[in-house]
C-alpha cells in the first residue's frame, strides 16, 4: 500500500532508450567547448567520480563551485545507468529517461556561467517516482501498461518546486505497480512496465516498496536524490532495506496534485537521499503548504542535547541482530545528550487493521476514479472499474505473476461520504494521533519517538510474493497519523542496511530532520552497496552453509 508490503519489453513510449542517450550526450558533451580550466574529458572524468561517491550536498556545492558542469553530471549519471541499471548488476531502478535532461543541464551551465543561478538545487540531476508526473516528455505510469500513453505535460507541484530551483528532472524510477496497491501477494518492487527491482546491497533481496527504485537508485548512486511516496512504509522500507535516507513530510506539506494516489488522508511525497542534508535540500524546494521553513538552516549537529526521546521498545521486533543495532543507536543518542524514555507497551484499539485497511479502500477507489477522469488524453482506462477490465484483457503482463484483488475489493466501495468511511477514518486517525503519538509525546514529555525502521530484506519470491519476516517498527503510527517520519541508516547486519526512525508531532518537520542529523553526524553510518548476488558471497556466510563432515 504506496506501502511496504510489500517482463518489461522497455519503457514507455516517449522515453530514449539508455545506450542511445548515454552516447549523445556523452559525445555531445565532449564536443562542446569548454568553459573550464580542464578539458571536456576530465571533466567528465570528475563528474563520474563525484557521482559515485558525493551525497546531494557535495555534489550542489561543486556545482556551485564550478568545479563540475551540470552537463557532465547528468552524462556521468546516464553512464551509470547504463553501467549499473541496464547491464551489470541489472538493478531496473530506472524506469525511463528525461530527453530534456542535456537542454535543461546546459542551461544550468549558462547561468552559472552568468551569475544568475535559481537556487541550492540548480544544475542537481534528480529522479521521480514513476507516479509522479513531469511535463517533460516522459510518461507517468504507476508502472502500469493502462498508463503507459499518460503523457500529461504538466508539472506537479513538488516538480515545479524542484525546476524553480534549477534541479534536473533526470527521469523516472521503477516502483512497485500502483504503489503496492494492488493485490495481497503482490511483489515489492515489480511493475509491468519496469520489471522487478533489484537491492544494490544483495541483489536477490528485496529492495522494499513502493518507492523501491527511488532507494535503489539512490543507494547506488544513479541520481543526487530522488522522490519517493508513501501512504504507509513506501519511503521508510525502501529507505532502510536499500540503506539511504528517506524523509516522509507531515500529510500536507508537499502537494499531492498530478500524482497517482492512494489515499486522500495519507498520502505525501518526500526526499531520499544519501543524507539528512540532502533530503532537508529537497525538501526545502518540494514543500508548498503553510508549515513550510527553512529546512536546511533548522540542521543542528547539537539538536539531541537535552531531549527527551520515546524509546518504542513495542516495535523493536525479535530479530536479536536488529535489537542489538537499535540498542547500539540508543547508546549514541544518548552520548549525543538525548535522554531517553522506554515504552514497553502500545496496544491498538479492536477492529484497528480492518478499519485502517477499509479506509484506504474507499480513498482508493475516490481518488483513482479522479486521477483517471483527468489523464493524458491517450489513456483509455478512467475508472477503477475500466482499469479492472483492462488488465483482464492484459493478463499475460499485468496478471502473470499475481491478480488484483485489491482493485477489486476496492471496487466495492462506496464514497467518502460514507458513514461507514467516515467511522473508520475517525477511529484510525485517533488511535495514531490523540491515542498514539500525540499520548507518547505527551506522557513523557519527549520531543520524539525512536525505534527500528523495518526487519531486514527478505528474498525476491515470485511464487509466493511477499514474505516479510516479522515488522519492526513503529513507522505505521506516522503513515496513518499523517505525522513525519525520517529514517537514518544504524548500521548492516550480515550485508542489509537496517535504519533508526524518528516520528514526530504533527508538523514538526524540522525539528525530525535536525534530531535525525545530529545521529547522522555522529554516527556516519551508511554504507555503500556491495552488489552481492545472495548472502553466500560473505565469506562467513559461505563457510557456514559448507558441510562439516566428522571423520
Amino acid at each position: 500500500m504506496a506501502i511496504h508490503y510489500v517482463p518489461t519489453s522497455g519503457a514507455p513510449r516517449g522515453a530514449f532508450r539508455r545506450p542511445l542517450l548515454v552516447a549523445i550526450l556523452t559525445t555531445s558533451l565532449l564536443a562542446t567547448p569548454c568553459l573550464f580550466a580542464e578539458d571536456s574529458a576530465a571533466l567528465l572524468a570528475k563528474a563520474s567520480r563525484l557521482a559515485a561517491q558525493g551525497d546531494l550536498p557535495t555534489i550542489a556545492a561543486a556545482l556551485a563551485d564550478r568545479t563540475v558542469t551540470a552537463e557532465a553530471l547528468v552524462a556521468a549519471y546516464l553512464q551509470r545507468i547504463e553501467t549499473i541499471d541496464r547491464s551489470g548488476p541489472t538493478l531496473q531502478s530506472v524506469l525511463s529517461l528525461n530527453p530534456a535532461a542535456a537542454d535543461d543541464a546546459r542551461a544550468s551551465d549558462a547561468r552559472r556561467a552568468t551569475g544568475e543561478t535559481l537556487g541550492a538545487l540548480d544544475g542537481v540531476p534528480i529522479l521521480l517516482k514513476d507516479n509522479i508526473e513531469s511535463a517533460d516528455p516522459v510518461a507517468t505510469t504507476a508502472g502500469a501498461l493502462a498508463l503507459a500513453a499518460n503523457r500529461t505535460g504538466r508539472d506537479s507541484p513538488l516538480v515545479a518546486g524542484l525546476r524553480a530551483q534549477g534541479a534536473i528532472i533526470l527521469g523516472k524510477t521503477n516502483l512497485s505497480q500502483w504503489a503496492n496497491f494492488r493485490a495481497e501477494d503482490s511483489i515489492s518492487g515489480w511493475s509491468a512496465l519496469g520489471g522487478q527491482v533489484r537491492n544494490p546491497h544483495m541483489l536477490d533481496r528485496s529492495p522494499c516498496g513502493s518507492s523501491s527504485g527511488s532507494g535503489a537508485a539512490v543507494a547506488a548512486s544513479l541520481a543526487a536524490g530522488a522522490v519517493g511516496t508513501e501512504t504507509n512504509g513506501s519511503i521508510s522500507c525502501p529507505s532502510t532495506v536499500n540503506g539511504v535516507v528517506g524523509f516522509k513530510p507531515t500529510v500536507g506539506l508537499v502537494s499531492q496534485q498530478y500524482i497517482v494516489p492512494i489515499s486522500s488522508s495519507q498520502d505525501t511525497a518526500g526526499p531520499m537521499t544519501k543524507s539528512v542534508r540532502g533530503s532537508a535540500m529537497m525538501l526545502e524546494a518540494m514543500a508548498t503548504g503553510e508549515h513550510r521553513t527553512d529546512y536546511v538552516a533548522a540542521l543542528d549537529a547539537e539538536a539531541l542535547v537535552g531531549q527527551r526521546l520515546v524509546v518504542a521498545r513495542f516495535a523493536q521486533g525479535s530479530n536479536p541482530d536488529i535489537i542489538d543495532r537499535f540498542d547500539r543507536a540508543l547508546e549514541d543518542l544518548k552520548a549525543a545528550g538525548a535522554v531517553l524514555v522506554e515504552v514497553d507497551d502500545y496496544q491498538r484499539p479492536d477492529g484497528y487493521s480492518g478499519q485502517s485497511y477499509a479506509v484506504l479502500q474507499f480513498e482508493f477507489h475516490a481518488t483513482l476514479d479522479a486521477y483517471l477522469a483527468d489523464a493524458a488524453p491517450g489513456v483509455e482506462t478512467r475508472t477503477l472499474e475500466q482499469l479492472i477490465e483492462f488488465n483482464r484483457t492484459h493478463a499475460e503482463v499485468e496478471l502473470a505473476l499475481f491478480g488484483q484483488d485489491i482493485f477489486e475489493a476496492s471496487a466495492e466501495r462506496a464514497g467518502l461520504d460514507s458513514e461507514e468511511y467516515i467511522e473508520a477514518r475517525n477511529a484510525v486517525q485517533r488511535a495514531t494521533r490523540q491515542d498514539g503519538i500525540d499520548r507518547l509525546l505527551t506522557e513523557h514529555e519527549a520531543v520524539a519517538i525512536v525505534s527500528p525502521s523495518g526487519p531486514l530484506a527478505p528474498r525476491v519470491d515470485p511464487i509466493n510474493g511477499d514474505v516479510w519476516p516479522a515488522w519492526a517498527g513503529a513507522g505505521w503510527m506516522a503513515a496513518v497519523a499523517g505525522y513525519p517520519h525520517l529514517t537514518v541508516p544504524m548500521g548492516m547486519v550480515d550485508g542489509l542496511p537496517i535504519g533508526l526512525s524518528f516520528l514526530g508531532a504533527q508538523h514538526d518537520d524540522a525539528r525530525i530532520l535536525s534530531l535525525g542529523y545530529a545521529y547522522e553526524q555522529r554516527t556516519q553510518r551508511r554504507v555503500d552497496p556491495a552488489y552481492l548476488s545472495h548472502a553466500e558471497e560473505r565469506p562467513e556466510i559461505e563457510q557456514a552453509m559448507r558441510p562439516h563432515r566428522v571423520p
